[in-house]
């Protein structure tokens, strides 16, 4: 196993479900989170700093939206019953990250 291939597949939890944590720094890290299909999952928020616009999480396509106070984590469930990529970004839509969904 690859030093990043911990970014590629979640470890499923004691309840079944993927979960991703999302450390928010200047940016998402990591940028692509990638999540099988069928199995249900959480991505997991974390802003750690105040640099940029990035007060704000939202998805149109996940159906999310919330701020990210500093220092917590703010939890969202994933759907993971279709195969696709799917957004998220930013308040101003300057930062971008992606869910892929195999």
């Amino acid at each position: 196993m690859g030093l990043f291939d911990r970014f590629k597949k979640p470890a499923v939890n004691e309840n079944g479900e993927q979960v991703v944590k999302v450390i928010v720094d200047g940016g998402y890290k990591p940028e692509t989170v990638h999540l099988a299909k069928g199995v249900p999952a959480k991505l997991v928020f974390e802003r750690v700093s105040d640099k940029g616009c990035l007060e704000v999480v939202h998805s149109p396509q996940m159906g999310f939206e919330a701020n990210l106070p500093l220092n917590q984590e703010v939890t969202f469930d994933v759907k993971t019953d279709q195969a696709g990529e799917y957004g998220f970004a930013c308040g101003m839509d300057m930062f971008k990250g992606k869910v892929v969904v195999k």
